[in-house]
């Protein structure tokens, strides 16, 4: 008798972005000089006044156990922020603490989703949104916007996809990896269309909120939509919006009973967060916000500049986006020009070639893309335009 892994796992995949950073710190270990632009993590350090809380956390012995779903100072700091910057009221019981963002979603799944049930998921998608689906017995269904769009899925387009099996939509709003950002009447266009369709949960994915810069304030999907604040789960973080992708905190508010069950799942898998993290997610939503402003301002400028460079290389087509960390060229010109069979052999090629590393755009659902962070200094972006002309251009 042969052992085996269970039969799920033949429809999941290992990260593609975890895969990159993989291979290009074991290409540094050997000796190369990698830029990694793969990365969806800040450069940035947390700030000080968010480490200085969780020191004296650490020092007052806030090391035990807490309530599964977050302390109830965390919750409360929750439940203020998104009264105050969102417009959104929630009681503490319609909110859960989790290790990420990330766990907020796969608790969803698990607790919402059945073998049968459709969700539609926009392409380009963040990497692990479907395979979430898969592992909770579901299917993914894909709905795919390209750069002609602006990266955008109209009413139209999503109401094609629907089923009566469809049970979930996920709306990842600003976008990894597009930078993409739907405004507030657009929200409000995609929620009509969602009316008649009783049995659809949305979950707005916002943890690039504080990292926008468009035209129109950004806008909470379940403002744009009020009618549809009980069919509405909101999900957030610290990671990016303050530098604190490590400390492993993301939260979640919408229908009591969906968080209920949230929290029945991670009971049975994590149960709390790190205690200490829950101390310094309380400082870094309750404390001074200046830095999140400057440190977006920071992304804009590197946002500019990288732009207008992958313009300027002929094989790129880009756009301007409204926020993250990513730029997501399309690479269709360069890929038929060195006769390439794929964006992956792109991304292969620029980093065995440039010493650059990035991500293919089949990773997210998108092939013949490819993301490049911006979440690095100004002078290893400039390096890494420099070795990517020399690479494309030769």
């Amino acid at each position: 008798m042969s052992l085996s892994v269970s039969k799920r796992m033949t429809a999941v995949k290992a990260s593609p972005t975890s895969a990159i950073l993989a291979l290009a710190s074991e290409l540094r270990a050997s000796g190369k000089d990698i830029i990694s632009l793969g990365a969806g993590e800040p450069d940035f350090d947390t700030p000080q006044h968010i480490k200085d809380v969780a020191k004296k956390a650490i020092e007052d012995g806030v090391t035990k156990y807490t309530p599964i779903d977050g302390t109830a100072d965390l919750k409360s700091a929750i439940q203020n922020k998104f009264k105050n910057e969102n417009k959104l009221s929630y009681k503490t019981s319609q909110i859960i603490v989790s290790n990420g963002a990330k766990q907020c979603l796969f608790n969803l799944c698990l607790s919402l989703l059945s073998k049968g049930d459709e969700v539609i998921i926009l392409s380009p998608f963040w990497v692990s949104y479907p395979d979430m689906v898969r592992l909770a017995d579901a299917e993914p269904i894909i709905v795919k916007a390209g750069i002609e769009d602006n990266f955008k899925v109209t009413p139209e387009r999503l109401i094609a996809a629907l089923s009566e099996k469809t049970r979930l939509l996920i709306l990842n709003n600003p976008s990894n990896p597009t930078g993409a950002s739907y405004s507030k009447a657009e929200l409000q266009a995609i929620g009509a269309a969602l009316l008649d369709y009783p049995n659809i949960i949305i979950v707005a994915d916002e943890i690039y909120e504080h990292i926008y810069w468009g035209d129109d304030e950004f806008c909470s999907f379940a403002v744009a939509c009020p009618q549809l604040y009980d069919r509405t789960l909101t999900v957030n973080g610290v990671s990016k919006a303050y530098a604190m992708t490590g400390w492993r905190i993301g939260y979640a508010a919408g229908p009591e009973y969906l968080i209920t069950a949230m929290k029945t799942i991670q009971s049975q898998s994590t149960s709390n967060p790190c205690s200490v993290s829950q101390s310094a997610a309380v400082a870094a939503l309750s404390g001074d916000q200046s830095m999140v402003a400057n440190m977006t301002s920071a992304y804009k400028i590197r946002h500019d500049y990288l732009i207008e460079a992958l313009k300027g290389i002929e094989g790129f087509e880009c756009r301007s986006s409204e926020g993250t960390f990513y730029a997501f060229p399309r690479v269709n010109g360069i890929i038929q020009a060195r006769n390439l069979s794929s964006d992956t052999e792109l991304v292969e090629l620029l980093i065995n070639e440039a010493n650059v590393a990035c991500v293919p755009g089949s990773a997210f659902g998108a092939p013949g893309y490819i993301r490049l962070s911006f979440a690095c200094s100004m002078e290893m972006l400039e390096e890494a335009i420099h070795r990517i002309e020399r690479v494309i251009l030769a």
